[in-house]
């Protein structure tokens, strides 16, 4: 239970209290405003508290803004505050420094008491301020059209009152539910009415993680709709993988429209989106063996996960390089603004790249009323395409902008690097180099040509997973501040997953592509985890659990000395494979959950759409 402390006695008439109440506030009055430490000693330490002016006068959703979201420390609007338990010590010192005696006053300077009795301004404005003077990062939500005020007399209340009148609270709540910025299918044909599912199972009491949960569970009866290799099948699962997307749109509206974020919630809608999409493709795959041409498309499943993967590394890595860069200047980012000014443009380059909505959409369709060899073919297209297109728009910026990459920068890209025993001891042992993209690019062309054309189970493919660690060392001896070294985290993931593809298919082993499906994901799995741990700023996984799983480096080793290790002996490529996946899978999901559940972990919540 939360509680709100009116700094005065109500007013007479007013809903205040009935309002908060209705935001799951337990409701006190302090007699005078030197009451309020007492009151505050006697709220549970654990407990959010709020100080609200009793002539408040403003919207609910203002109070529901400013009060109750989780994600904030302390938040405040004109006229009403909150803390949680971490700025609750804070607090209190702000409340003893407005109530305390004044400084001495300059020569020739008149006094001012500084007390919250007696001090000029809304009370809980100064409190506000003080919180964000003592170092306390306290919100300002953006109210737009809402109303949030203390008025200073009779006909300013009567006039907050009209203005409060004048815009329909809900109608903002439920507009502002959906992302200020997302793709044109996700915009113009799902947010339309997925908000009012939001709504609806708000008013039921349903969780966005109950909803996240829904979408994932219909996403898994889809992509088994698709195993089943019918044509009936493949029209049901294009329509659970649309009405899956609803749910997953409805989830985050949900969570924004009641304020229920949770750090848990966070996670499971970061890494289910993956999970459903991936675990769809294995169904198109299944589907395809099982129809009735037999088709094996296990390989073009398996590269549409590799580049998805990677086209989604390069928007981590290039927007982690470049979070804190100063004097962030470039011709082509200002291009970028230039066209985004014409409003068509925006649209069009949105849709090109292939957002979620977009791509779920066109495997959808495609799924019904065609082949899944047919549904790759697309995708792999239109992907590639994409990746083209943001890629190079993203080298261009950097080669022409003018900032300075900081150490939070360059620890994130080695953190996205993934570099395992073997490039760490290489990277200790050499001097820094300059050249991190080259090297790193040599190193992954060097291991995926070798991959492609050396005969399977030869020793030279040992020797170039070898010279990719040594490399791939190499190119993390020095801090990734350059230019474009975010491009070296895309380069290690398109050799390590590249080389499992490329290794798999050319073995001709029974169930060796399925097995090298099930490694990627798992190593997938623990690559985005990676990233949302910096995302929210609590650094990577823990250096055990990169040692034990390997590093980049080290499970492309692994995987080439196994390919010529059971070259010769039939289905144990596959079987090693498999252990191998499920051996990586348990690491890294089971110290996942672990960390994602515990009470340390951060609360991410990622307002755009990834590609």
């Amino acid at each position: 239970m939360s509680t709100a402390i009116l700094t005065g006695l109500p007013v007479p008439g007013s809903q205040l209290g009935p309002e908060l109440r209705s935001l799951g506030f337990d409701v006190r009055s302090a007699q005078r405003p030197e009451d309020l430490p007492g009151l505050l000693a006697e709220v549970p330490p654990g407990e959010r508290v709020a100080l609200v002016d009793p002539s408040f006068v403003g919207h609910t959703h203002a109070l529901r803004l400013a009060l109750t979201d989780p994600r904030f420390p302390a938040a405040a609007v004109t006229g009403a505050m909150t803390v949680q338990a971490e700025a609750r010590p804070a607090l209190v010192r702000a409340l003893a420094d407005l109530a305390g005696p004044p400084a001495p006053p300059a020569a020739g300077a008149s006094v001012a008491v500084n007390a919250p009795s007696t001090g000029t301004g809304v009370l809980t404005d100064r409190v506000a301020s003080a919180l964000a003077d003592g170092g306390v990062a306290v919100h300002r939500p953006d109210l737009g059209s809402l109303v949030a005020t203390v008025p200073a007399g009779p006909e300013a209340a009567f006039a907050a009152r009209r203005a409060v009148d004048a815009v329909d609270d809900e109608a903002v709540r439920l507009r502002t539910a959906v992302k200020s910025r997302d793709g044109f299918f996700t915009t113009f044909c799902i947010s339309p009415y997925s908000r009012y599912i939001a709504r609806w199972c708000a008013r039921r009491g349903l969780t966005p993680n109950q909803v996240t949960t829904a979408s994932l569970l219909t996403a898994l009866i889809a992509a088994g709709c698709a195993a089943t290799g019918t044509r009936g099948g493949y029209v049901a699962a294009g329509l659970l993988l649309l009405f899956s997307f609803v749910l997953d749109c409805t989830d985050g509206q949900l969570a924004r429209y009641s304020l229920q974020y949770s750090t848990l919630g966070a996670w499971l809608d970061a890494t289910f989106d993956r999970a459903k999409e991936y675990a769809y493709y294995a169904g198109l795959a299944l589907g395809a063996a099982r129809g009735g041409g037999s088709d094996d498309v296990w390989a073009l499943a398996l590269g549409a996960m590799v580049l998805q993967t990677c086209r989604h590394v390069v928007d981590f890595s290039f927007n982690e390089s470049n979070h804190d860069a100063s004097a962030n200047t470039s011709p082509t980012a200002a291009l970028s603004d230039k066209l985004d000014s014409v409003g068509w443009t925006v649209w069009v380059r949105r849709m090109i790249v292939l957002p979620i909505g977009e791509r779920w959409a066109m495997i959808a369709v495609l799924t019904a009323v065609t082949t899944p060899r047919t549904v790759f073919y697309v995708l792999l297209i239109g992907c590639a395409f994409a990746a083209c297109y943001t890629t190079a728009g993203r080298v261009l910026r950097s080669l022409t902008r003018r900032a300075t990459r900081t150490d939070r920068a360059a620890q994130a890209l080695a953190e996205l690097a993934d570099s395992g025993p073997v490039a760490e001891l290489v990277a200790a042992k050499s001097p820094r180099i300059a050249g991190a993209p080259v090297i790193a690019a040599v190193g992954a062309v060097a291991l995926v040509a070798a991959a492609l054309t050396q005969p399977f189970g030869s020793r030279q493919m040992i020797v170039a997973a070898v010279f990719y660690a040594i490399t791939s060392g190499l190119a993390v001896s020095a801090p990734l501040k350059g230019a474009l070294d975010w491009l070296v985290p895309p380069f290690f993931r398109a050799a390590e997953y590249g080389t499992v593809l490329a290794l798999a298919a050319r073995s001709e082993v029974d169930g060796a592509l399925p097995a090298a499906f099930g490694l990627v994901a798992a190593v997938a799995y623990h690559h985005y985890d990676t990233v949302y741990r910096i995302k929210g700023g609590s650094g990577a996984p823990p250096r055990w659990l990169v040692r034990l799983t390997g590093g980049h480096e080290g499970r492309t080793l692994v995987v080439a000395v196994l390919a010529a290790a059971l070259a010769t002996r039939g289905t144990d490529f596959t079987l090693a494979l498999t252990a191998l996946a499920v051996g990586i899978a348990l690491l890294v999901v089971v110290e996942s959950i672990r960390f994602w559940v515990s009470s340390g972990a951060p609360a991410v919540h990622d307002e755009g759409e990834p590609a």
